[in-house]
């Protein structure tokens, strides 16, 4: 990678995430940024994800040879150049125009998986030809089993390896945001929202320029389905989980689990990872911490047993932390989004640069010059999580 390389241009107004949320609120139609920031019920689930991030310490450690520093991971069987990828979210050029192809490209460039989300606003084979082997599909299984079915082989007609189910979505919740906002899709144009895109004139320019964005996978079902966001999803049963691991040879892998019991259970199903994970606090606001979820479900599962990891994650100390609290692996989500809201694929290829340079410069602090070393070791102030990771498998989880 040569920073020479305009695929690689960085913009010169974000060095944090928080950098990233500022501009995107100020650049996005309110409608837009809150159905990207918001989350359900009064957002307690979401701000605890962040906060409990702030409350884990890790150990510094001093004078060790950490000059050469080691980012690559290899996940299911494949190898990428940092540990993190990109989490799999629903209309993301709602975000700014064409930001699927950019996450497409970013993960490329930088050889991270990028997870298509079943109501993205590009189709499953656009993202497979921009993305490629670095291109995993999410599933939602809504009221058509057929239709579900049907992008699941489609997926697999265009050479997908992975398939990330997703099942902690049985029904929409309630986004106070998006409800006061009268966000729908399509949109439904009145006077506030109307006045919304007025005055944010590059990002409504620009977007009729581009085109109004829409769930273009579930507009080509064979029976003419579109997307229903607030339609049931409690398809995803154990029913379902058992049949699609009998058709799908491929790596599959379950989002959205934050119970022991249930990981079990999901890794006695046959599934190939578990994706812990609350949603980003969007579904359930009373939703335990993900990252407190992550060492009961490591504890549970095992030492060898693959786990992604999502929710709250806003640097690269937070990739860190997640890593030495039981994940093999960590996705972002949200900021992405914010990162293209605020400066188009500059600000998405600073960001990445920036989550890589934290996550490097963490090591050092702690001692470590590779990520794969990552352990609960280096957790200084999490006494019960590593009494969690290093006792034996917890007996109450298969009771």
């Amino acid at each position: 990678m040569h920073d020479s390389d305009t695929s690689f241009s960085a913009s010169k107004r974000i060095f944090c995430t928080e950098d990233a949320v500022r501009i995107a609120g100020q650049r996005q139609p309110k409608v837009i940024f809150d159905f990207i920031e918001g989350a359900s019920g009064r957002e307690v689930a979401a701000t605890r994800n962040q906060s409990r991030f702030d409350e884990i310490t890790l150990q510094q450690r001093v004078m060790e040879n950490v000059d050469r520093r080691n980012l690559s991971k290899t996940f299911l069987g494949q190898k990428y150049n940092l540990p993190f990828g990109i989490a799999p979210m629903g209309m993301c050029n709602l975000a700014w125009p064409d930001t699927d192809s950019a996450l497409a490209q970013a993960a490329t460039n930088y050889n991270i998986p990028i997870c298509l989300s079943s109501a993205a606003s590009s189709t499953i084979k656009e993202m497979r030809d921009w993305a490629g082997e670095n291109a995993w599909f999410q599933l939602y299984v809504g009221g058509s089993m057929e239709l579900s079915l049907e992008l699941v082989e489609r997926a697999r007609t265009e050479g997908y390896k992975t398939l990330v189910l997703t099942v902690d979505v049985p029904q929409v919740s309630r986004r106070l945001r998006d409800l006061r906002n009268g966000f729908t899709m399509p949109f439904r144009l009145g006077p506030r929202l109307l006045w919304d895109f007025a005055t944010h004139p590059r990002w409504s320019l620009t977007s009729i320029w581009h085109g109004a964005p829409s769930p273009k996978n579930f507009k080509l079902g064979k029976n003419g389905t579109h997307f229903d966001r607030n339609a049931s999803r409690a398809g995803a049963n154990w029913n379902f989980l058992e049949k699609l691991r009998a058709s799908w040879t491929g790596n599959l892998v379950i989002k959205g689990v934050t119970s022991a019991r249930d990981a079990i259970r999901i890794k006695q199903a046959g599934a190939d990872a578990i994706y812990v994970s609350n949603h980003g606090g969007r579904q359930l606001d009373s939703a335990p911490a993900a990252i407190d979820a992550l060492p009961k479900i490591r504890n549970a599962v095992g030492a060898d047993y693959p786990l992604l990891f999502d929710s709250g994650v806003r640097n690269g100390e937070d990739i860190v932390k997640a890593l030495a609290m039981g994940a093999d692996f960590v996705m972002i989500g949200r900021p992405m989004l914010f990162a293209m809201g605020a400066d188009g694929a500059k600000g998405l290829n600073s960001l990445i640069k920036i989550f890589a340079e934290d996550t490097s410069l963490t090591l050092a602090q702690t001692g470590l010059n590779d990520i794969t070393a990552v352990s609960p070791d280096i957790l200084s102030n999490n006494t019960s999580a590593v009494e969690q990771l290093q006792q034996p498998l917890l007996k109450t989880a298969t009771s």
